[in-house]
């Protein structure tokens, strides 16, 4: 018998012993723990983790879950379940492999068909999987909206590459990569599955939305599955409450009663828009809004859309024009209203100060898309959203001092091109 090609059995040993250098002995010791109480659920000798059990500890349901399992134990090829060589390489390639190495092993998690390419299928599976395993127990999602939500995170999906032997273009790595950037919390979810399901994982928290018993949720924008989207592009893991501040149907459309009703305090907002043709979309602020007649804010800022397709758009850092909220300037050059990005009377998104209309633009600041089917639009339904995160409770938002020039000096030729170089707020 001659050495030169290694057995699948001395090839899976040589993995497993490379994969173990990615954990403490401690870390090492938790996870043996861990296998031997759940092996010795699964009526396998205490050999492997059974397929139900794997499913009921990790969480995941429908057609993903499945493909999870089948992943982690295709390592040993066993029939009747996970080993604790499977356990490691997995958690090893998947949690603290290269970027390119958990890129791959998510790729294929989604394939669920195992064909090796991801097409419309494969997506609907798993965004089903996603809303049976995070959603289903919330007693307030109907089968409409959730239909409707869901379908706008597949409409941002696109399918380039030609799949041998099927019909319909399928999605190349390149194209899933795209995906996952454009959905955060997608791929928050995707990435942390065999996270411990006690320990608070990225992509399963949703936001505890706050608003008066006596508003129906079919007059909101914002529903859970919206929230969850939008919160994947926080830097903070959790969002503790999200409490509805303002809404036009409530409150008339009027841009003092917005301020009025947004200014107390409440530093993060989610600003949301749907528009006379249909659209919905919006933007993160992550400062207070204020009067400036300038930009300001911070990269945490970002616009989004909800519908008909569901994307978030970050900050590139090609400039610092974040936050726009101009009030009662008569210069033609500081347009009164609210705004995200661009630049003025070009906005990546932008409300007027009568919230009769508005504009979103291309946009280099977020690299976005014009948000609205054309880039001018008339808003049917104005919402926003104060943003209280977890554990922020007892922090006070940090006070700004200067003038505008002073906290922006970046911004100081702009102004001088405007004449307002030597004004003050």
């Amino acid at each position: 018998m001659g050495n030169s090609q290694a057995s699948p059995a001395s090839a899976s040993s040589s993995r497993f012993v490379t994969a173990s250098r990615a954990f403490s002995k401690q870390e090492l010791d938790s996870l043996r723990a861990l296998f031997s109480s759940l092996a010795a659920q699964s009526q396998t000798g205490g050999r492997a983790i059974s397929r139900p059990v794997f499913l009921e500890y990790y969480g995941v349901r429908g057609p993903l879950g499945d493909r999870l399992f089948q992943l982690v134990a295709k390592e040993s090829g066993r029939s009747d379940g996970v080993t604790f060589e499977d356990l490691i390489i997995s958690k090893a390639t998947y949690g603290r492999g290269t970027r390119d190495e958990v890129d791959e092993f998510i790729y294929q998690l989604c394939d669920i068909t195992g064909h090796g390419f991801l097409t419309r299928f494969d997506l609907e599976s798993v965004l089903a999987s996603i809303h049976e395993t995070v959603f289903a127990e919330n007693k307030e999602v109907g089968a409409g909206p959730v239909n409707r939500t869901f379908q706008a995170f597949l409409n941002s999906a696109v399918f380039s590459k030609d799949a041998e032997g099927v019909s319909e273009k399928s999605m190349s790595s390149s194209d899933f990569r795209n995906w996952c950037t454009l959905l955060p919390s997608l791929r928050k979810f995707l990435g942390n599955l065999l996270m411990p399901p006690d320990s608070g994982r990225p992509g399963f928290e949703i936001p505890l939305l706050q608003y008066p018993e006596n508003i129906s949720t079919d007059l909101l924008l914002l529903n859970k599955e919206y929230a969850w989207h939008i919160g994947g592009g926080f830097s903070q893991h959790e969002v503790q409450e999200w409490k509805l501040l303002y809404h036009s149907s409530l409150h008339g459309q009027s841009f003092n009663t917005f301020l009025g009703k947004i200014t107390n305090g409440d530093a993060q907002t989610v600003l949301i828009v749907k528009d006379t043709e249909g659209s919905v979309f919006g933007g993160f602020a992550s400062q207070p809004w204020e009067r400036h007649s300038d930009f300001y804010g911070d990269m945490k800022t970002f616009l989004f859309k909800l519908y008909p397709e569901a994307s978030i758009f970050r900050p590139t850092g090609a400039n610092r024009n974040l936050q726009w909220c101009a009030i009662n300037f008569s210069s033609e050059n500081v347009p009164n209203g609210i705004g995200f990005g661009g630049q003025p009377h070009h906005f990546g998104f932008f409300l007027s100060a009568n919230f009769d209309q508005g504009h979103s633009f291309t946009c280099s600041t977020f690299t976005s898309p014009p948000l609205s089917k054309t880039n001018r639009f008339r808003p049917e339904v104005i919402e926003c959203w104060g943003i209280q995160m977890r554990g922020a409770q007892d922090e006070k938002p940090e006070v700004v001092k200067g003038t505008v020039l002073e906290r922006f000096k970046e911004d100081r030729n702009m102004l001088k091109m405007v004449g307002l170089a030597n004004a003050s707020d």
